[in-house]
């Protein structure tokens, strides 16, 4: 059973369509998402998480439905995305009761660990926080309630050298402990760094969706970097 599978989903913009997005995602893997900026990323993502309505298309968690188990899935996912505009001048304590009341599985003692890992202070507010602190404070409550599956939309997004090797280093530690991680990114060293599995997407469709080492195998070239490949799809050149 794979742990999300999509099936087909598209959806149409004045301008921009996402084409019928087809993978599927495993169990304890790390899936770097990349492609362009405007190339369907975040459309798929919040596709992901019922944000937009599609206009075709399945969706599947746990082998269970989306539309039908939508509270029950989001139950065992966690989402962030870069930068957070919610509840700008409540505290992060306040906003930590709000979210967690909305999880039965919520891990007061993660939650603490993490809030020391990252550095947050309580008493603080989101519109007093630095882009990259405002990034760990996401992640903060998408990791605080056991979730199963992460989905992360530019987490690295405004973080500096040293917090994104943090952060890529727990992801490591996530996916040992069987957790399946989705992140969008542009930062091809973070694929580098931490990915099991690549989906390149470009101009609303899926162009490559395998593991690292059979994108470079089927996609690179002698002695390229990933960003030397990606840039080169981009322009059209697979020779």
């Amino acid at each position: 059973m794979h742990i999300v599978e999509l099936s087909g989903v598209s959806k149409t913009y004045p301008g921009f369509k996402l084409k019928d997005v087809s993978f599927v995602l495993e169990k304890g893997r790390i899936t770097g998402f990349i492609g362009r900026n405007g190339a369907g990323k975040t459309t798929t993502i919040k596709a992901m998480l019922k944000l937009i309505h599609t206009d075709k298309g399945e969706i599947s968690y746990f082998g269970l439905p989306l539309n039908d188990n939508e509270m029950n899935i989001k139950r065992r996912i966690g989402y962030s995305t870069g930068t957070i505009s919610w509840y700008p001048r409540k505290s992060i304590r306040q906003i930590k009761e709000v979210t967690k009341s909305f999880y039965p599985a919520w891990d007061e003692e993660a939650y603490r660990s993490y809030l020391s890992l990252f550095k947050l202070d309580e008493n603080k507010k989101p519109i007093e926080l630095s882009e990259g602190m405002k990034v760990k404070f996401n992640l903060l409550l998408a990791l605080s309630h056991k979730a199963e599956v992460l989905i992360l939309d530019e987490p690295t997004s405004g973080l500096d050298p040293f917090s994104r090797d943090e952060l890529l280093d727990l992801f490591r530690t996530l996916k040992d402990d069987g957790v399946t991680i989705l992140f969008s990114t542009h930062i091809t060293s973070d694929l580098e760094r931490c990915a099991d599995d690549i989906i390149y997407i470009s101009c609303g469709e899926i162009r490559a969706c395998c593991s690292k080492e059979s994108f470079r195998q089927e996609y690179g070239q002698k002695d390229e970097t990933l960003e030397e490949t990606f840039l080169r799809l981009e322009r059209g050149n697979r020779s």
